[in-house]
């Protein structure tokens, strides 16, 4: 029997003799059919056993995002964000046809904020505790069906039933996806979960277009074909299950005990993005009526929207793999450097300087999303489904606050001073960041010589 100690650095299949089980994101699944036990304790350890010889790789992570993997997680993104983002799209057809008053329109999308947000914690611990891979596709299709049934709901109590239901659905799927991408990322874990924050932001961006040109085609009834992205893409997590199940981690019984997690350094981490979420909501919120306030279409303005919001996309995209690279908080700290003066110069400027600077903008607040999601996982690094249900639900949560107070800013001021506000998110969120102590990343390790 040989025994192995292990030291930092790169470890691959041919050093370590052939048929090993590949490890992703600190955690791994048996490639052999030779004995393998894994287990989790922060990171992963593999024992993998080929006759009499033994080979014990602590804290090993490949590095590399499994494509397949993240593929999936992120087209549930894509699907569930989508459903909660055609909610604004319906709005106004559910107020024509129930005569409804702005503050029962409101209603509604305060139920979405809070069902899809508040519950996320829950979720998240009763996937650390039990484990819930069936979330995935169920609460995909739950967004879907909820959202196009509050299209064609027969009565308003009714529609608030539905849209209620549709953020249980979004709830249930974000906690369990971000620890699968956490999972299928490697030792890149940020760039993973970029491409995982890149789905929701595509939902979100494209779910208004949807739901608008269904029922401009076929009338409130056409609503039910938002449930087709929903239920597609369920099925298509469903048939993927057992390939992701591969990535979930087993506890052996001797395993060490997991990495303490940093309780202070997660609730400071947790205002920043409360903080960033003033900006992300209130642009989201107001850029259309400030358009409109100027002198421009309700066409127009939506177009900037759009851009805010792609541009976000992009910038979720480059970010997780700077902070790969550069470190975490560094990249989430330059993102605020840059938000605060970009939103003030889209407000102060305007026309086409300001209309580049918005889009900037996105890209700066909205691109750091998954960069704070990772951080917020390695600081609690023994509840993974517990720290994103807290970071995805106070950035919905807090968004849906902050939309509402500088509503209450617009109405008691002006339109101009609530949009200059949301530079204030960004701004004080620098400061924060500062304080953030770094977070504890996942080792990679490989096999020093053995010794009989």
């Amino acid at each position: 029997m040989l025994s192995g100690r292990l030291r930092a650095g790169r470890a691959s299949p041919d050093r370590l003799g052939g048929n090993v089980a590949f490890v992703a994101g600190g955690y791994g699944c048996d490639r052999g059919r030779r004995s393998a036990v894994l287990r989790d304790a922060g990171t992963s350890v593999l024992r993998f056993e080929k006759g009499l010889d033994a080979v014990s790789l602590f804290s090993l992570a490949v590095h590399g995002v499994d494509r397949k993997g993240i593929a999936a997680l992120s087209s549930g993104h894509l699907a569930a964000d989508l459903a909660q983002g055609a909610l604004p799209a319906l709005l106004p057809f559910l107020v024509v046809k129930f005569d409804l008053s702005y503050t029962m329109a409101a209603a509604l999308v305060l139920a979405s904020t809070i069902s899809s947000s508040v519950i996320q914690p829950a979720f998240g611990h009763w996937s650390d505790a039990r484990g819930a891979l069936w979330l995935l596709p169920t609460g995909v299709a739950v967004a879907g069906v909820g959202m196009a049934l509050a299209a064609v709901a027969p009565s308003y109590p009714l529609v608030m039933l539905a849209v209620l239901a549709a953020g249980v659905g979004v709830a249930a799927y974000h906690p369990e996806g971000s620890k699968f991408a956490s999972y299928v990322s490697g030792a890149r874990r940020a760039s993973g979960m970029s491409l995982f924050s890149v789905g929701g932001n595509l939902g979100f961006a494209t779910g208004p277009l949807l739901a608008s040109g269904v029922i401009v085609a076929f009338g409130l009834t056409g609503g039910l074909l938002i449930a087709l992205p929903g239920l597609a893409v369920a099925a298509m997590l469903f048939a993927a299950l057992p390939y992701l199940s591969t990535f979930s981690p087993e506890v052996a019984r001797d395993a060490a005990p997991a990495e303490p997690g940093q309780p202070r350094a997660l609730t400071l981490l947790l205002a920043v993005v409360g903080l960033r979420a003033l900006a992300h909501m209130g642009l989201f919120t107001f850029v259309p009526l400030w358009e409109i306030h100027k002198g421009h279409s309700a066409t127009y303005g939506t177009a900037l929207l759009g851009a805010f919001l792609f541009a976000g996309a992009l910038g979720t995209l480059a970010a997780g793999p700077l902070a790969d690279r550069f470190g975490r908080r560094r990249v989430l700290g330059w993102s605020f450097v840059a938000a605060t003066p970009l939103i003030l110069v889209y407000v102060i400027v305007g026309g086409a300087v300001g209309a580049l600077a918005l889009a900037l903008s996105g890209a700066a607040v909205i691109g750091s999303f998954g960069v704070t999601l990772v951080m917020s996982q390695e600081y609690m690094p023994g509840r993974v489904g517990m720290a994103s249900g807290l970071s995805i639900g106070f950035a919905i949560g807090l968004g849906g606050v902050a939309a509402v107070c500088l509503g209450v800013v617009a109405d008691a001021i002006d339109l101009r001073t609530a949009v200059l506000a949301t530079a204030a998110g960004p701004a004080l969120g620098l400061l924060l960041t500062l304080a953030l102590p770094p977070t504890r990343r996942p080792r990679v390790a490989e096999p020093l010589p053995a010794s009989v």
